[in-house]
């Protein structure tokens, strides 16, 4: 994606900038959501491919993406991606990747001290990676990460830093991935001071609020926007793919506790129908926003977001 050529969104007094790390083929997608079932992703097929899916092999296409906000002078990212240089053993795709998502946020108009605030909805490599970078591209010793934005705060939830964290030992049984992701990616975050720890809710400004939305992790949570008649909601991994919009039951295969995962997400979804929020998952390639509405024990696609010039 190229925010150059107007990838945006302005929501109330809200403008809303999506960033675009990596998108491409993700893996089987009777994987990623295994209670979805054939069908499902069959007879829908025709509106979930090219961006949701490749029929012809049935993998699953996502994005891995930073959305920005900015919101009355501040500017605020939602999650921050694998990032570049990482140890990920377990996971191939993210493992020693190198791209250009600084570059990426400079041609949006964003500079690294220019950033006031880093939401991590919650603590998987995927929505971390970019707190940090290798202290050699920021005048520290090469291998030693510093945090990529040096005048932010980064909010993170309570239950994840204490899940996935030395506490927790690292998801509770020293999964590789898990503490290799908290020390490069989270830890420097505390040494630096820049880490700000919440429980339950916690606004940002009169815009913004993080609220708790446990399930996919002990701590994950969604950024809610109201500014005017406009509304939106940042869902992190609430959502893998839009089969889970059809049918809320069915929980990816990332979902740590998947009975409490779906009454979150039919939950939101549910107030996102009735509100007209506009629903942003971390991962959906496409348009990657939608609006959604109820139908029968489910819900349906109303439309997708439209994207316009910045201002």
């Amino acid at each position: 994606m190229d925010n150059a050529n107007g990838n945006t969104i302005v929501l109330g007094d809200v403008e809303v900038i999506r960033v675009v790390e990596w998108q491409g083929p993700f893996g089987p997608a009777a994987g990623l959501v295994p209670r979805a079932g054939e069908r499902l992703w069959r007879d829908n097929e025709d509106w979930l491919a090219p961006d949701h899916l490749r029929p012809e092999d049935g993998t699953a296409v996502m994005a891995l993406q930073t959305w920005v906000l900015r919101s009355g002078g501040t500017t605020v990212l939602v999650d921050t991606g694998v990032g570049n240089g990482r140890e990920r053993p377990g996971t191939p795709l993210f493992h020693r990747r190198e791209g250009d998502f600084l570059g990426a946020l400079a041609r949006a108009g964003v500079r690294p001290q220019d950033v006031d605030y880093v939401v991590n909805t919650h603590l998987h490599a995927d929505h971390v990676g970019w707190n940090t970078r290798d202290g050699q591209d920021t005048d520290g010793a090469a291998g030693e990460w510093t945090p990529s934005f040096p005048n932010a705060r980064y909010l993170i939830p309570a239950a994840d830093d204490h899940h996935f964290g030395p506490r927790g030992r690292y998801a509770g049984g020293e999964r590789e991935d898990d503490r290799l992701t908290y020390e490069d990616s989270v830890a420097p975050v505390h040494r630096a001071g820049q880490a700000v720890l919440w429980e339950g809710s916690h606004r940002i400004d009169e815009h913004l609020t993080l609220e708790a939305a446990p399930g996919h992790t002990p701590g994950s949570s969604v950024l809610r926007l109201a500014s005017g008649t406009d509304r939106a909601v940042f869902v992190g991994d609430l959502l893998h793919s839009p089969v889970q919009i059809l049918s809320p039951s069915c929980d990816s295969c990332f979902c740590m506790d998947p009975r409490q995962t779906a009454a979150t997400r039919r939950e939101v979804l549910g107030r996102a129908a009735d509100l007209r929020e506009l629903v942003v998952p971390a991962h959906f390639g496409g348009a990657g926003a939608v609006e959604v509405r109820r139908e029968g024990e489910g819900f349906g696609i109303f439309r997708w977001a439209a994207y316009g010039p910045g201002r």
